[in-house]
């Protein structure tokens, strides 16, 4: 029988899984985050491995393993995920490994942070691999980081890596973290609707909403905002302008400290927008570098959206 592993990255719009089988994506499937609680992101975790399997045509009894990438706090030893301000329900504790689990007979379920796992699907199948220094920022309904040092993922104490929660503009807009300034605040896709919906109310036009509605969706999802840029939409070009300058300080400022051979920009957001975004992205930064003839390369993912998922196979791999 064919042994395959189910990789997942769980987001606050969507939900990636991909079937991964001898190394080789074999099967995928995407599903949108549900706006309600956390017994139904749960259940829509599930119904997204069961539709990666039916498009690799295999049967849940040939998974060997699931890898769930999850926002917020994680317990590798159980499981459970808590204080995932973006994904509903899931600021409580959620038995996210153990309901998986119980939904696929018992198949061993490993759950770890979200953005860790993308950044070790760049690391060894993307856009990181020539490198054994590199941030990998995520910019989807949040903002977040990992760091690969010296060839090894870096943990610290359990929160390296989160760029999302450094102070771009002291005292400037409130985060979903309660704190003021953090580049979360300006480039996250949450607080760009956020920001949007206050401009709004307070007399500034957008199409935002309209092309939200037009698309069937219930927020403004990276999609959106590409559209409406591509419409020329003046409230959504100053608002990634500001996410562009924050991103700037945030990633020259870790640049400075770090000294890294590569910065990768991937996400919800930045792989939605593509190379246009990177670019400018790079340019907001160089101004701030303290040595720009010595800039690391800045790059877009090579695994785009799979990031997440492949990098959750990953996880599997490295389990001692």
């Amino acid at each position: 029988m064919t042994q395959a592993v189910a990789g997942v990255d769980l987001g606050g719009t969507k939900i990636q899984a991909v079937i991964v089988s001898a190394g080789v994506v074999v099967g995928q499937s995407r599903h949108l985050t549900p706006n309600t609680n956390a017994t139904d992101v749960v259940a829509e975790i599930v119904a997204s491995i069961r539709s990666a399997l039916d498009d690799a045509g295999l049967a849940p009894s040939s998974l060997s393993a699931i890898a769930v990438g999850s926002p917020g706090s994680v317990d590798v030893e159980t499981g459970h995920v808590s204080s995932a301000r973006n994904v509903p329900g899931f600021m409580e504790v959620v038995a996210l490994g153990p309901t998986v689990s119980a939904a696929f007979g018992g198949t061993r379920v490993l759950v770890d942070n979200d953005v860790r796992a993308a950044v070790m699907g760049e690391f060894r199948q993307g856009a990181g691999r020539p490198y054994r220094n590199f941030l990998g920022v995520f910019v989807g309904t949040g903002v977040g980081g990992g760091l690969i040092l010296q060839g090894e993922l870096h943990h610290g104490g359990g929160n390296a890596g989160e760029i999302g929660h450094t102070t771009v503009k002291p005292g400037g807009r409130r985060c979903g973290c309660l704190r003021l300034g953090c580049l979360e605040a300006y480039a996250g896709r949450q607080s760009i609707e956020q920001t949007a919906r206050v401009r709004v109310e307070k007399g500034q036009k957008t199409k935002l909403f309209e092309i939200m509605d037009r698309k069937g969706r219930d927020r403004v999802t990276s999609s959106v905002i590409a559209d409406a840029l591509e419409q020329g939409d003046r409230l959504t070009i100053e608002l990634v302008d500001e996410a562009v300058e924050a991103l700037g300080v945030a990633l020259a400022n870790a640049q400075n400290l770090l000294d890294l051979e590569a910065i990768i920009v991937g996400g919800g957001l930045g792989d939605r927008l593509g190379q246009p975004f990177v670019r400018r992205v790079e340019r907001a930064m160089a101004t701030n570098l303290r040595f720009p003839e010595r800039a690391p390369a800045v790059l877009g993912t090579e695994l785009g959206d799979l990031s997440g998922a492949v990098g959750a196979t990953v996880l599997v791999e490295d389990e001692p």
